[in-house]
């Protein structure tokens, strides 16, 4: 039993005015870092490593860029203020319907450069190293951020899907 207890996310606990208890989401999100693989691939090295690039490439390209510490940091952040920014079910819904589409559009990208370049036959390498067979910076660049892109929705989506069900009582269905 207390096996299987463990195997389980912890609840998402509210305070008394029903806001989400902060320690209570970072918990749930430690275990779904921990044991949720479509959570868990921002602790991947190969992930880690286009986040490195990405911030990196906003650097030179001129954009203000905070120095986070690496991929499962940024991605903490960012899931700590979609919950606060998103703070009713009809918010809520509508950032992970938003999120689902940028997954989609990223997941199509990468598939089609990696058709052109016939990337999808190198297993075990990382895009990064991939990327270098894309001759033109323009097309790298746009292959490296969907890869990006593609890996943090994934896990955003997932997380905050779990969100939404605990708060809501419901699973999120995207509209349509």
């Amino acid at each position: 039993m207390a096996k299987e207890q463990e195997n389980r996310p912890p609840v998402l606990e509210k305070t008394p005015d029903s806001d989400i208890n902060i320690n209570s989401l970072a918990n749930l999100l430690e275990w779904f870092l921990t044991y949720d693989p479509r959570v868990g691939i921002m602790r991947r090295p190969d992930v880690g490593e286009l986040f490195e690039w990405k911030q990196a490439d906003d650097a030179a390209s001129g954009q203000q860029v905070y120095p986070f510490e690496n991929a499962e940091a940024r991605f903490a952040i960012g899931i700590f203020q979609a919950v606060a920014e998103n703070d009713s079910e009809e918010k809520l819904h509508r950032w992970i319907t938003d999120v689902l589409q940028a997954l989609g559009e990223s997941k199509q990208n990468n598939e089609n450069i990696a058709a052109s370049y016939a990337l999808d036959n190198q297993q075990g390498v990382s895009a990064v190293m991939l990327s270098q067979m894309i001759p033109s910076k323009i097309e790298r660049r746009f292959y490296l951020t969907s890869c990006w892109l593609e890996a943090l929705c994934t896990a955003e989506v997932r997380f905050l899907g779990w969100v939404y069900q605990e708060l809501y009582g419901k699973s999120f269905q995207p509209l349509g």
